[in-house]
């Protein structure tokens, strides 16, 4: 079985998987299928980070598939650029990009198949055109602004500037060619030679400090770590380590354990109100903590502990929502104040969670017109604020929101799952669980349930959640706004052992699917 976003994507999967290709095979080539077709989620100018269970094996492998800053992007040469805080279009928020040289660690450590292969479906795709879904025509049209900034990418993704539009035919032949080159001569064809200098090329002029040598030094950036997990219920959640945020999700599902799940239902003012409240510290000790661990410390063992997480539940009360929280770290209020997942399964039980993203809609908007490449603002991420332990450096990585999941039970994978939607998305991973796993809605309902996210000092609430609840919520101290666009999306593949299926979903928010054979 295979869940994505896109129906190319996923028939790209089960396509790999019938020829003989196994889970990390057609996770791939899913993904850069959504690359093409999806191009303002993802693309090989993005980043990855990926959760993956060996059929008959109890080990999570976890692979970082990050970035990181060129070695001229210090602080003192942003500022000195005009830069007072980091910009989402400017060339100095591109970090190196980190989703090729993962694809191809990948495929080396756990493929059947060759990247050549695997390529194939994408490359079609971009060489022979496809026709824009609603979804895609509904960001794209969203994303004009952003694409007309910068020449490359207006003259190719915009047509008399306006957006591509739902039914639209849409080529980039030249990212076509560059995945052909990185199929026959692997990850040094984008990270080396003419590809890898049309990026620099264009990145230097939109101001950028990149070099050639900033490039080399990242075909080998993806890398194999420890993931991190937390025992819930009867089961284990994992999650890839910091500069990935998976360690706001086991945040808050810890703290939502701790507070209790409200008889009253999925979607009644108790459960959001704490649900709301959980996520507001957890996103407090992200924006404060959450960096490069290689370069700063990070307190996971901390912020996951009980006697911590004990702490800022008793924080939480029923009646009423927090006026103020504690600095970030502390619990003693008297101290104070776009995306693509997919998850596959083989018929031999290698279960793949993974994630590939350009951050924002069409990332920083800069695209290499020869390389046929959207670069992404991964290091829109970073601080400007010298001291902080997100400020930007050279060859760090920046804070980053994608998160691939895994639950775990018994020693056995039970379910690859994710939601997107950038800042959203440990707030997603939670809701879906405890969707799931606590009020017992199926997958699909799980995902379709209407969701609220708080954000920037409100609640963004999706259309759905009856406006009774609504009213207490805010009668209890949040500030509650309905938002137009919806939270990310999402896709799940649940491996029901007792009775030998699997049980996929994918997210209405999207226009994929989930099928299996």
């Amino acid at each position: 079985m295979a869940a994505t976003s896109m129906p190319q994507a996923t028939l790209a999967a089960l396509d790999i998987l019938r020829a003989g290709g196994n889970a990390m095979d057609a996770a791939i080539a899913a993904c850069a299928v959504l690359g093409v077709v999806e191009p303002q989620s993802t693309g090989i100018g993005g980043d990855c980070f990926c959760l993956y269970v060996p059929a008959g094996s109890s080990q999570v492998i976890a692979l970082n598939g990050s970035g990181r800053a060129p070695r001229g992007a210090t602080p003192e040469a942003l500022r000195a650029s005009g830069l007072t805080a980091m910009s989402p279009t400017s060339a100095h928020s591109v970090t190196v990009p980190g989703a090729i040289s993962a694809w191809a660690k990948l495929n080396e450590a756990h493929g059947k198949k060759s990247l050549e292969e695997i390529l194939a479906p994408a490359i079609g795709y971009a060489e022979n055109g496809f026709f824009l879904s609603a979804r895609v025509a509904s960001d794209w049209e969203g994303s004009v602004g952003k694409l007309a900034k910068h020449g490359p990418a207006a003259k190719h993704f915009l047509k008399d500037g306006a957006a591509f539009a739902l039914g639209d035919k849409f080529v980039n032949p030249k990212l076509g060619a560059t995945m052909r080159a990185i199929g026959k001569h692997g990850a040094k064809a984008f990270y080396e030679g003419a590809i890898a200098a049309d990026m620099v090329k264009t990145l230097r002029e939109a101001g950028g400090t990149h070099t050639e040598e900033d490039f080399a030094r990242g075909a080998s950036v993806a890398g194999f770590v420890d993931p991190i997990k937390r025992a819930w219920r009867d089961m284990e959640v994992f999650q890839c380590p910091p500069n990935g945020s998976g360690m706001i999700t086991l945040m808050v599902l810890a703290l939502i354990d701790k507070l209790g799940f409200p008889e009253e239902g999925f979607l009644s003012t108790e459960r959001l109100h704490r649900h709301i409240e959980a996520a507001r510290l957890a996103y407090r000790d992200r924006d404060a903590f959450l960096a490069d661990p290689s370069q700063v410390e990070v307190p996971v063992e901390h912020l996951l502990s009980d006697t911590y997480l004990d702490a800022l539940a008793r924080l939480v009360r029923d009646d009423r929502a927090m006026p103020e929280m504690p600095l970030a770290g502390q619990s003693d209020l008297a101290k104070h104040k776009d995306t693509v997942y997919l998850s596959v399964v083989d018929r031999d039980g290698n279960a793949v969670s993974f994630i590939n993203s350009l951050f924002e809609g069409f990332g920083s908007g800069i695209y290499a017109p020869e390389a046929g490449v959207m670069l992404q603002n991964r290091g829109y991420g970073f601080r400007l604020e010298e001291g902080h332990p997100n400020c930007i450096a050279p060859d760090k990585r920046p804070m980053h929101t994608i998160i691939p999941g895994m639950v775990m039970k018994d020693g056995q994978a039970v379910m690859p799952y994710g939601v997107m939607g950038g800042h959203y998305q440990p707030m997603g991973q939670t809701n879906f669980l405890v969707n799931h796993f606590v009020y017992g809605l199926d997958v699909q309902e799980a995902l379709d349930a209407p969701r609220l996210f708080p954000r920037l000092g409100k609640v963004q609430v999706e259309q759905g959640i009856p406006s009774s609840v609504l009213d207490r919520l805010n009668r209890l101290g949040h500030e509650c706004e309905l938002i137009d666009k919806p939270h990310g999306g999402g896709q799940a593949i649940l491996i029901d052992r007792e009775r030998g299926c699997l049980v996929g979903g994918s997210d209405p928010r999207k226009d994929g699917c989930a099928m299996g054979y």
